[in-house]
């Protein structure tokens, strides 16, 4: 009962100042309406040319709901950027199939971003994408990796975003080591990030507990080396002892982790001149 007092008061201090989100139908796959929700910053105006931060949820490309980065959207809004999360199409209970409707949505989200940036006061040139786990592989797709377009977006405009924020992310699908290589399969290097590495991909910043059941610490350090090997910059934050999904709010009943990843997602925006001043993300006291 005191962790669960204490949580919503933690929650209550970054959401008084955050504006009410709207939604957005991004696009219609079949009959049914994929959406998007939008924070904006509290003295947000429509010729502002704010940084956005598109959001993708976690959950095997098989389950999980778009509002896995409320605190963190609310939070990021509050430090002036525009942030989005994005409801996009799950594969079926027993589906064995590569996650291809995933990254459609992901790339047509992107893509509607970009393309309704002047109404939205975003810069279209400071578009990032940030995710957890199977969120953390789309995230790194748009960012990353050609191809794989729905037929129906409009592909003169880019989905790729400008800077990556990966909670612990299986962007790695290959057969070595990778996570996702039983429904890609040969296909794994359409997919993979990690298998798309190049020159001009976005700077990266990757949170993974050292206990991660999915990731292992080797396809983290591979992934960074192969990233500046390319010379692009990518941070890699590693938790000792943690598992999987270990920066959650709450997760564990314990906020520290939540806090220290969201605090150097601050850090790491901050540094490429995205946000502005110190981090104002209240520290919790532990009950």
């Amino acid at each position: 009962m005191l962790f669960r007092s204490f949580l919503l008061l933690f929650f209550l201090a970054l959401t008084l100042s955050a504006a009410e989100p709207t939604t957005h139908i991004y696009k219609k796959a079949g009959e049914r309406e994929l959406k998007l929700s939008i924070v904006n910053p509290p003295d947000w105006k429509i010729s502002d040319q704010r940084p956005a931060m598109v959001f993708f949820h976690g959950g095997g490309w098989v389950g999980g709901g778009p509002t896995q980065f409320t605190q963190h959207s609310d939070y990021l809004a509050t430090r002036g950027m525009v942030c989005i999360q994005v409801e996009y199409r799950l594969i079926a209970k027993g589906d064995q199939g590569a996650p291809i409707d995933c990254v459609h949505d992901a790339k047509s989200a992107m893509r509607w971003v970009r393309g309704h940036a002047e109404e939205l006061g975003i810069d279209p040139k400071r578009i990032g994408a940030g995710g957890g786990s199977a969120g953390g592989h789309l995230a790194a797709f748009v960012g990353m990796v050609e191809g794989l377009d729905d037929p129906q977006d409009d592909v003169k405009i880019s989905p790729r975003a400008n800077a990556l924020v990966l909670f612990n992310p299986v962007f790695d699908n290959g057969p070595d080591q990778g996570w996702g290589y039983a429904r890609v399969g040969e296909r794994f290097k359409e997919f993979s990030p990690a298998h798309n590495i190049s020159a001009d991909d976005p700077p990266a910043i990757i949170f993974l507990g050292t206990q991660d059941k999915l990731i292992p610490v080797a396809v983290v350090e591979r992934f960074k080396a192969n990233m500046e090997k390319a010379g692009v910059r990518c941070e890699a934050i590693f938790y000792e002892g943690q598992g999987h999904g270990f920066f959650n709010p709450g997760k564990g009943g314990k906020m520290q982790f939540y806090y220290e990843t969201l605090l150097a997602t601050d850090k790491f925006l901050a540094s490429l001149g995205w946000l502005k001043g110190e981090p104002t993300l209240p520290k919790p006291a532990e009950p």
